[in-house]
């Protein structure tokens, strides 16, 4: 069977109404970097117009040379902030910054990502819109939960994951990330199911 992140990787499983304490390893990650209103901001296109074709790449690339098939990854972002309130309860979206991502499998190196990326500058003629890079995140200590319904409706579950971080004597670190469970483009708003992390202080 194919390697199945969703499956096999620890964090990528959540219950909804229930925000669990985990400890995660440091993870390789493809990532693109934009500011503004995903919505309507081009550069939230651009970067998804980046990242997949270097992700599809590497799995190409991992079933066809290196005879280790997997399946795709699910979109991930990092969000945050200047001003905290400006993502939580305002969500101003004007002011985010945002990051990204899909998960490498481990077996993947450094070396087969550029052998992707210059295969996928080949094929389009030039570079991508925006530049993709193979980052470390070692997130460690995080809080996280499920989130079900429309993207606009996390601001009180993510307030109740931060209360809840604090009441277990943690404090919030690093940056909000989600990881998109189901595809907004073909599901209904209200069915969208969403894990929200929150990195925090260890023991």
């Amino acid at each position: 069977m194919p390697f199945d992140p969703r499956r096999e990787l620890v964090g990528y499983t959540a219950r909804r109404g229930r925000i669990d304490l985990l400890d995660l390893p440091a993870r390789r990650y493809l990532a693109v970097d934009g500011t503004g209103d995903p919505n309507t901001s081009s550069a939230y296109a651009d970067a998804l117009a980046s990242l997949y074709p270097v992700t599809y790449g590497l799995k190409f690339l991992s079933s066809r040379e290196l005879h280790r098939d997997y399946r795709i990854p699910p979109l991930e972002a990092l969000w945050w902030a200047d001003d905290l309130e400006a993502f939580t309860s305002g969500r101003n979206k004007n002011r985010w910054h945002w990051t990204v991502l899909t998960v490498v499998p481990e077996w993947l190196t450094d070396e087969h990502v550029d052998t992707v990326q210059g295969r996928v500058r080949e094929r389009a003629g030039g570079p991508p819109p925006r530049s993709v890079e193979m980052r470390t995140m070692e997130e460690g200590a995080v809080v996280q939960t499920l989130h079900v319904g429309p993207y606009d409706a996390e601001g009180p579950v993510i307030a109740a994951m931060h209360d809840e971080a604090t009441a277990r004597g943690r404090s919030l670190t690093g940056r909000h990330h989600e990881i998109y469970l189901n595809d907004a483009r073909r599901t209904a708003p209200e069915r969208l199911r969403t894990i929200l992390r929150q990195p925090v202080t260890g023991d």
